[in-house]
């Protein structure tokens, strides 16, 4: 950790890690292709750590012809049969009977893999009431990382043109779904392995045997990188874990985001499929409230694409912005939606956050209650520090993420931002200027009084196994009334 780095070990991360290689990638089409790709060359171990599951994914491109089995059901038992030293571990959430492992395009996989002596499968549900393990993670090699917000299942497949209509994005029966924007992230090195301990310690406490700690080894050469390149660096690995049993309760997370929000200078730029967190919206008021404070630009999908969400989160996300508006006198706060050419929404389900030219981080948490303090997460972030080329990165990062929303080249972006000073701006005046794919504001839908005291009260999007149980009267959205004590913040640089 460099001097007068924003990542504190045990405050706001697990622990800093060298990536010899770290890259960030963005939509499925390239993420599964990459993982297929490390999956393949596989010599000992891979550890794939999911939320949510379907055996019938093709794993890589729909049309993918490499002779390999194209769904990831039969390209793991293939994987098996290829190589006998190799070792594979599949982790995934269980919520009983809602468990994706209960689909039918599962099942006949789950009792395969159960006969196979080198393929071990755990459905994990030792976690709080109501809670989840959220995190979405692959380790291949303990040398080969990924972590980030796709999962291994349906409907995320998307190309970074999201086309109103691809005839390659259907599911396995054959109907199509909306275009699925997204992101994760891939690094190799010494914080692969130390992401590689997280999925060793997720697995035994899941009931697991002890898995040997792997024997030093030169790196494996992957056929290309992928992915949006930053190099050698220093990563940070940030949890969430809900209090349960003997174990005790991390919101690394949570103090990272806060943490983050304070350091901004100029800007904060972030994707997330939720907006309901209350910590973060009082750190975004805060940094409001300051006349010199950073813009603050959120990117979010129209509407969630569940029940729950529309009913906690989408309701949550206008109590928060609405009350927001009070603390925004500069008109340095926009909320912004993805859609296509014709005008569909592209569904955004990434979670990152790009602070400056300074920070970036990237995972599997949401800007909600549960992401910060309820279910179980991890992140990854990287920070400039004092290198040039590191802030050159990060900034190419963001306009080449705005420059996929707006459908306009990365030179097209730099040139708004450079001549009208403001991030903000220059979304304005290319988006107007836009007859195709694009961003529109954000615009606060009406709520019925049911709706608002759910999200008031943190019914559905709880902030943690005691706040389940708590009084009514003891929680709510509005708890500290978004406005905190002016606290001095350390800046970046």
């Amino acid at each position: 950790m460099s001097e007068g780095s924003l990542f504190r070990p045990g405050h706001n991360c697990w622990r800093t890690s060298k990536a010899d290689d770290f890259s960030i990638i963005v939509d499925a089409d390239d993420y599964f292709t990459a993982i297929r790709d490390a999956m393949r060359s596989a010599r000992r171990s891979i550890f794939l750590v999911g939320w949510d599951f379907d055996a019938g994914t093709t794993l890589g491109r729909p049309d993918i012809d490499d002779g390999a089995p194209q769904k990831v059901g039969e390209f793991i038992i293939w994987l098996a049969r290829k190589n006998p030293d190799l070792e594979i571990r599949i982790l995934l959430w269980s919520p009983a009977l809602l468990a994706s492992w209960m689909r039918p395009s599962n099942l006949p996989y789950l009792l395969r893999w159960k006969w196979h002596p080198r393929i071990s499968v755990k459905l994990d549900g030792k976690h709080p009431v109501g809670s989840s393990h959220h995190q979405k993670m692959l380790v291949v090699d303990d040398d080969t990382a990924f972590c980030g917000g796709i999962d291994v299942t349906l409907d995320r497949w998307d190309t970074r043109d999201h086309l109103d209509e691809n005839p390659r994005r259907r599911r396995p029966n054959g109907s199509p779904y909306g275009p699925w924007h997204d992101a994760s992230s891939r690094f190799t090195g010494e914080a692969a392995r130390a992401l590689g301990e997280l999925c060793h310690m997720r697995w035994r406490r899941a009931g697991g045997a002890e898995v040997s700690e792997p024997s030093p080894r030169a790196p494996v050469k992957h056929a290309a990188r992928s992915g949006f390149s930053f190099g050698s660096v220093n990563l940070a690995i940030t949890r969430t874990e809900p209090a349960h049993l003997d174990e005790s309760r991390v919101i690394e997370i949570e103090k990272l985001y806060v943490d983050m929000i304070a350091a901004a200078r100029k800007l904060v730029y972030a994707e997330s499929q939720y907006f309901a967190s209350r910590k973060v919206a009082q750190a975004i008021a805060q940094r409001l409230a300051e006349p010199d404070g950073p813009e603050i630009v959120l990117v979010n999908p129209f509407a969630s694409d569940n029940w729950l969400g529309a009913l906690a989160m989408d309701t949550a996300r206008a109590r928060l912005r609405e009350s927001l508006r009070r603390h925004d006198l500069n008109g340095r706060f926009r909320m912004y939606h993805p859609v296509t050419a014709l005008k569909q929404p592209i569904y955004v389900h990434s979670k990152l956050m790009i602070v400056d030219n300074e920070i970036i981080r990237v995972g599997s948490s949401n800007m909600n209650n549960r992401s910060m303090r309820f279910d179980r997460e991890c992140d990854v972030a990287l920070e400039a520090g004092n290198s040039e080329e590191f802030r050159r990165r990060i900034g190419e990062f963001r306009t080449d993420l705005l420059a996929e929303h707006l459908g306009v080249s990365p030179g097209t972006v730099e040139h708004a931002v450079a001549q009208s000073g403001s991030l903000i701006a220059a979304i304005e005046t290319l988006r107007k200027s836009q007859s195709g794919r694009t961003l529109v504001p954000y615009k606060t839908a009406e709520v019925s009084d049911l709706e608002k005291w759910l999200a008031d009260n943190e019914i559905l999007d709880p902030e943690g196994p005691e706040e389940v149980f708590e009084p009514i009267e003891r929680r709510g959205l509005f708890r500290g009334r978004l406005h905190l004590p002016h606290r001095r913040r350390k800046h970046l640089g």
